[in-house]
């Protein structure tokens, strides 16, 4: 096994490992990391472990996919700025072209009954998988007292309060900052070991950086507005997913509650269950679970397409929705990598870090929440009780069909263990065959 990395390693080369890591990247970030790890540090040597280490707590700090961050930033350490974009590029296409596959599917093919009965069970292992990763994320994150009070704050605040997605997130985040020069015990802060690096990039370079990315990531939105204007669905699109891209911290599952809310309730671009869906398409397909954007970018133009067909505007929304999802990523990397050994000695956005991670655990019960009740029951309500907001299910709508399915997928998932694409595999067999059992929803 190489203990030095490879600085001479060929531009090919980087082309073909991140081609197949791209293809194989199957089972969220825990996965990709480990796969990552596994090829350019085990195998091929081309980054050193303590790099890698350094590079994966960095990309922890910023709002996106950590995953596609930091194949981004093994690209740049090898070959520069075309070596993060081709890295970066190789990760997210594979699994953008076939959920872009799998969108116009579920949009030709929404209204017919076997469609929908399949995807019945899709809903009900969503709602198992997503409290598997509450489960999971709360056991890893939630070691002090003072995190376990900031997760149930979180989630009150989100599900008693209606408070704002991004206020809370980023709120969480501030107090962490706080904390972590006042109180670091409290957020399981260890002392900082060794010397600051001393050499720094200049303002000025990370200043044209940042510009010449920023108008990469404004560039479709400025022709949109040239072109179609602001009371186009793609002006709403561009505008909603780039705001989204700044708070994305914590995962898909973290700001699935907030995309679920705006998209259905503020633009009414889905149905509650579509959100469901998507997740589901999502956990199919190779690449960050975030490309769940993608299939409510594409939803929302098929069923607004002017001037365009359906599916025309459903191919830009779902090009406009990524791009303005993953540009950002890059603006990250290339614009702060050069600060990444500086910065793990900055003990305040650690402290920020392990704060909002801890709100986030509050976001996804949440979450779960949310699916169950829009899972389980027909008809959801939402109600304002003085000062509190909260959901209330109609019981006479509870579907009899989805509860059985939904304990099925716990079963496979927390008893027998099995994987996501296996559990997503036998619970759409199970929707088709529930849908000949005479149960019915009320």
């Amino acid at each position: 096994m190489p203990t030095q990395p490879n600085r001479t390693a060929d531009f090919a080369d980087l082309l073909r490992v991140f081609a197949r890591i791209g293809c194989l990247s199957f089972g969220g970030p825990a996965a990709q990391i480990a796969l990552m790890h596994s090829e350019v540090v085990d195998r091929l040597g081309w980054v050193r472990e303590q790099e890698y280490l350094h590079a994966l707590n960095f990309c922890h700090l910023l709002p996106g996919p950590e995953a596609q961050q930091l194949a981004t930033w093994i690209g740049w350490r090898l070959h520069g700025l075309k070596g993060g974009l081709a890295a970066g590029l190789l990760f997210v296409l594979p699994g953008a072209l076939l959920m872009l596959a799998l969108s116009t599917l579920y949009a030709l093919a929404a209204n017919l009954d076997w469609f929908s009965a399949a995807f019945l069970g899709v809903k009900a292992a969503v709602l198992a998988i997503v409290v598997q990763a509450l489960i999971r994320i709360a056991g890893r994150a939630l070691d002090t007292c003072f995190k376990q009070g900031l997760a149930i704050s979180a989630f009150l605040a989100l599900f008693l309060f209606d408070l704002p997605f991004p206020a809370v997130v980023l709120g969480a985040g501030a107090l962490g900052m706080i904390v972590a020069a006042w109180r670091p015990g409290w957020l399981a802060l260890k002392p900082v070991s060794g010397d600051a690096p001393a050499a720094a990039p200049t303002w000025r370079a990370m200043g044209r950086t940042a510009l010449a990315w920023g108008a990469i990531w404004a560039l479709p939105l400025a022709v949109v507005l040239a072109t179609l204007g602001k009371s186009h669905v793609f002006w709403d699109i561009g505008l909603f997913f780039s705001q989204l891209a700044i708070v994305t911290f914590g995962g898909a599952y973290a700001v699935l509650a907030y995309m679920a809310q705006e998209a259905v309730q503020t633009f009414g671009w889905l149905q509650p269950g579509e959100m469901a869906d998507g997740l589901g398409l999502a956990e199919t397909t190779p690449g960050p679970l975030i490309l769940v954007t993608q299939h409510v970018g594409f939803l929302a133009a098929f069923r607004a397409p002017e001037p365009f067909s359906p599916i025309t505007a459903g191919i830009l929304g779902a090009a406009l929705t990524t791009w303005v999802t993953f540009a950002p990523c890059f603006l990250w990397i290339f614009t702060f990598a050069p600060w990444i050994d500086r910065l793990q000695h900055a003990t305040r956005f650690k402290g920020g870090l392990a704060a909002l991670t801890a709100a986030v655990v509050g976001v996804i019960a949440n979450l779960s929440i949310w699916f169950a009740l829009h899972v389980l029951f027909a008809r959801v309500t939402p109600t304002a009780i003085g000062p509190l907001y909260v959901q209330l299910p109609e019981l006479a709508s509870f579907d009899a069909r989805a509860g059985l399915l939904s304990l099925a997928a716990g079963l496979i998932l927390f008893r027998l263990h099995w994987s996501i694409p296996r559990t997503l595999a036998v619970l759409v067999l199970a929707g088709l065959a529930m849908a000949w059992i005479p149960l019915g929803s009320a």
